[in-house]
């Protein structure tokens, strides 16, 4: 969702906004990201129209200008506009992944979550496509998968953060990975 140069920008002090074109919204105020320079705070998120944004704005976003903001904006994304105001909350913690077992009755709301989440798609099934290909590799990346799949990139992150907010899936290095209890769910165990 963000870049390297925005969380570095993000975690120095030197930027408190980010602006991004999406179909619709992605993230919620109040949420955390754990990335590699630690944990981003989500502080709003608001539709803006970019002919409106100032100069002022472009800098908190670590551009020069408005114009060079509008132009990014303009080669990235479809959608509306959305500003985010950001804050470096910290290093992320270190977790060690436990083991994890999962119950029947755990395994069986999984799996009503996900064929929910399958009957709900258009294109059809998709969950357990996208949980082995994290399998396979681990941290790949949203457009790697979005290419893959000759999907939008915004699209294959909304599906990534579906699956996360299961529990199945996890930040690894720059992509996304399985989580411990996405590793039991496909394991079998």
């Amino acid at each position: 969702m963000l870049s390297k140069r925005i969380l570095r920008g993000v975690a120095a002090g030197e930027i408190t906004e980010a602006y991004l074109r999406w179909p619709s919204r992605l993230a919620e105020p109040g949420s955390q990201l754990s990335t590699a320079v630690g944990l981003i705070g989500i502080g709003a998120v608001v539709r803006v129209d970019p002919a409106e944004l100032t100069d002022a704005d472009a800098r908190r976003a670590g551009f020069g200008s408005a114009a060079g903001l509008r132009s990014s904006l303009d080669k990235h994304g479809r959608g509306e506009v959305y500003r985010l105001v950001l804050s470096f909350d910290g290093p992320a913690p270190q977790v060690v992944s436990q083991p994890v077992v999962l119950g029947v009755s755990e395994r069986a709301a999984i799996d009503r979550e996900l064929a929910r989440l399958d009957v709900s798609a258009p294109r059809g099934p998709w969950t357990r496509q996208v949980l082995e290909v994290l399998r396979r590799r681990p941290g790949v990346r949203a457009a790697e998968l979005a290419a893959e799949q000759n999907r939008p990139v915004s699209r294959c992150k909304s599906d990534v953060w579906r699956l996360r907010e299961l529990g199945l899936v996890e930040p690894v290095a720059d992509g996304f990975g399985l989580s411990a209890r996405g590793r039991a769910f496909l394991g079998g165990g």
